[in-house]
């Protein structure tokens, strides 16, 4: 796409239009940042496809008695023909998502193989949007919220334990979890909607991070394509753009973070980490859990037992991250647009040009260290959950990290260097947008290390406590990790060694402390 390409972008909060350097509606990013532009469908229109609609709705008492499996072998393998505008599919990518996880892990031990009368319609609807078939961060929290009764105080109850009180205003503050239900759950429990709920005011407080850091990198990187000295009119006007996005920036993150901090007012973690966790784990190095060789997705006729299925029937072994807040979209943008590198655990190769993100909620998991085979680069974490973000969204991060390489950080650097010691010394404006970069890479740091304290309160610790439960899944698993070993020695084992894992199986606390410290050296700037 050319520079000169625009999009008027409706900034509904501020009542504003404002000019933007690249056509988000192309990568379905809204005024509402990744989240829809209206919310969510409750119910797929169409009848036909009332037999998943009346199942993910009785989902947590399903769960509860033991049947939800048996159920789902009585379901018909519906075609996905019948689904026709973008939020349909996205209603049934979360339907097949939660049904998905409840079947792999609503038991004693893992299912190994998942039926077709999942995987058949799955597989064609996340072929549609671009993503694994798994339950991921859109079909937990993006496509799954709905606005709470403003008159009643039901916001944390999920709506597929009770009848839904939804008043549909679209101008009701998406950044108030408070205003905001999910719409399914595995546990029926307020705890599980507020999690998700949280995240989803998350996304919408950045949202408006999106124009104002797109405009600031335009900015810089067209002074330094003009080749302007940094005295110029037009140099000073970039570094002040600069300086007024990285100051937003900053209290945009402190408000993040204040969000995060209200996780603890309905979410506890013995709950969370006992009963929400374990349905979010994936299938990859899920050995521990009872899945050694990942999960089949049978595509066998109808009537073939499941045993047939895995030996002789069609379809394929896949191991796949389960659902992670570190596939949010709008924290690799903020890595993007501050260009925070990530390296890959083990290796000294940058895991994206351009900067990756990092988890933003509890329920993270890192890619598993080490280099590459073959002499190839490591794909880190922060790339490879890329390919578990829609399509579109997936695209955006890829074309703003090639139309503004190195981000702010780059533009920052680079003006900086043009007018150091020897050429005047710095100016106003550029001491000011130094000052400004630094203190937005700094408050995104704190922020992790924010993330990094709720870890332990919801993770760490709970895994800790003698678990009598039956079932083996993630949080069993992990708590006779952390009865095998001392807690200081998990922290310098590698991953598959004895380490505390997250949903995708991998050591979860030194990835997040390698993200952090790699916060906060982008903000040690060089340019002399």
């Amino acid at each position: 796409m050319s520079p000169s390409e625009t999009l008027t972008f409706n900034n509904s909060r501020g009542g504003s239009t404002e000019v933007l350097p690249m056509p988000l509606n192309e990568y379905a990013v809204t005024s509402n940042g990744f989240l829809p532009e209206e919310p969510p469908l409750r119910k797929l229109p169409n009848p036909y496809y009332g037999p998943w609609e009346l199942l993910v709705e009785s989902l947590p008492n399903a769960l509860a008695s033991r049947t939800l499996r048996d159920q789902v072998h009585q379901l018909p393998i519906l075609s996905t023909d019948r689904l026709t505008a973008e939020p349909e599919w996205r209603r049934a990518c979360v339907i097949l998502g939660f049904l998905a996880h409840a079947y792999i892990w609503g038991g004693d031990t893992a299912a190994e193989t998942l039926p077709p009368q999942i995987t058949l319609p799955f597989l064609a609807v996340t072929t549609h949007l671009g993503t694994p078939p798994v339950a991921t961060f859109a079909s937990l929290s993006l496509w799954n919220f709905e606005i709470a009764s403003t008159s009643t105080n039901t916001a944390s109850t999920p709506s597929n334990t009770t009848p839904s009180t939804s008043v549909p205003d679209r101008d009701l503050d998406l950044t108030d979890p408070d205003a905001l239900r999910a719409l399914h759950t595995f546990t029926g429990t307020a705890d599980e909607s507020w999690f998700y709920m949280v995240s989803v005011a998350m996304e919408a407080e950045g949202a408006r991070l999106l124009p104002v850091l797109l405009r600031a990198m335009h900015a810089l990187f067209a002074a330094r394509d003009q080749d302007v000295p940094p005295a110029t009119t037009t140099a000073a006007a970039a570094a002040a753009v600069a300086s007024r996005a990285l100051g937003e920036t900053t209290a945009c993150i402190g408000r993040l973070g204040r969000l995060l901090d209200r996780m603890d007012e309905r979410c506890r973690p013995d709950v969370f980490y006992h009963q929400i966790r374990p349905f979010l784990a994936g299938s990859k190095n899920m050995e521990a859990a009872g899945l050694p060789r990942g999960v089949f997705y049978a595509e066998s006729a109808e009537g073939e037992g499941e045993a047939e299925g895995k030996a002789n029937g069609k379809g394929e072994w896949r191991q796949l991250r389960g659902g992670s807040n570190g596939q949010s979209s709008l924290v690799q943008f903020l890595d993007i647009a501050l260009g925070v590198e990530h390296i890959a655990m083990g290796s000294s190769n940058s895991s994206s040009g351009g900067g990756g993100s990092s988890s933003n909620s509890i329920n993270s998991d890192p890619k598993e260290g080490g280099g590459g085979q073959g002499g190839k680069p490591a794909v880190g974490f922060h790339e490879e959950v890329r390919g578990y973000m829609p399509e579109p969204h997936r695209r955006f991060l890829e074309d703003v990290a090639a139309r503004y390489p190195g981000g702010l950080r780059k533009g920052v650097e680079e003006l900086l260097a043009a007018g150091g010691e020897g050429k005047g010394g710095l100016g106003p404006e550029l001491t000011e947008v130094r000052e400004a970069f630094q203190t937005a890479t700094r408050a995104l740091a704190e922020f992790r290390n924010k993330h990094l304290q709720m870890v332990t309160r919801y993770i760490i610790i709970p895994s800790r406590q003698q678990n009598t439960r039956r079932e083996v899944n993630l949080a069993t698993a992990s708590s006779k990790l952390r009865a095998s070993s001392s807690a200081e020695a998990k922290e310098t084992v590698p991953a598959g060694g004895g380490e505390l894992t997250g949903t995708g199986g991998t050591a979860l606390m030194p990835f997040l402390k390698q993200t952090r410290d790699e916060t906060f050296q982008a903000g040690r700037l060089e340019y002399r």
